[in-house]
């Protein structure tokens, strides 16, 4: 384990900030909202991470500065040591969020959690003109 930290030191922090779609560039944001995914977690971007073939290690205690209530980040390794990626498709930081963020909503426990989300939301609905009534 001691051997792991000092190389871990050097991947790449991915905090799920990054491609929240929930957020403004000034609280965080790196990618564009359309391109992000709503409330990301670490487990799912360590998931993708993973669907990806990158090795990653989620940092549970570390916070994001700027949201310092939002715990959790996720390092990525992109680079092998001799400086060959390890997936061609992906070659910096910017691709790997949008790579990530476009696989967290399709991530098998985000899709059972939204079914009955969209499922409850029939509630009573008013319909018929608005206004005063004539006397």
């Amino acid at each position: 384990m001691d051997g792991e930290l000092p190389s871990i030191k050097k991947w790449v922090v991915l905090y799920p900030v990054y491609i929240n779609s929930k957020k403004t560039i000034a609280e965080g944001r790196r990618i564009c909202a359309t391109k992000a995914c709503e409330n990301p977690t670490c487990a799912e971007i360590g998931d993708c991470c993973s669907h990806l073939k990158l090795p990653f290690a989620i940092e549970i205690d570390k916070a994001y500065p700027r949201d310092f209530m939002q715990r959790g980040r996720v390092r990525v390794l992109l680079k092998r040591e001799d400086g060959t990626f390890l997936n061609p498709a992906i070659s910096s930081r910017k691709q790997l969020m949008l790579h990530v963020a476009e696989l967290v909503p399709r991530h098998p426990g985000r899709t059972k959690k939204q079914e009955p989300a969209s499922t409850s939301s029939s509630g009573p609905s008013k319909s018929g003109k608005g206004g005063k009534k004539k006397r």
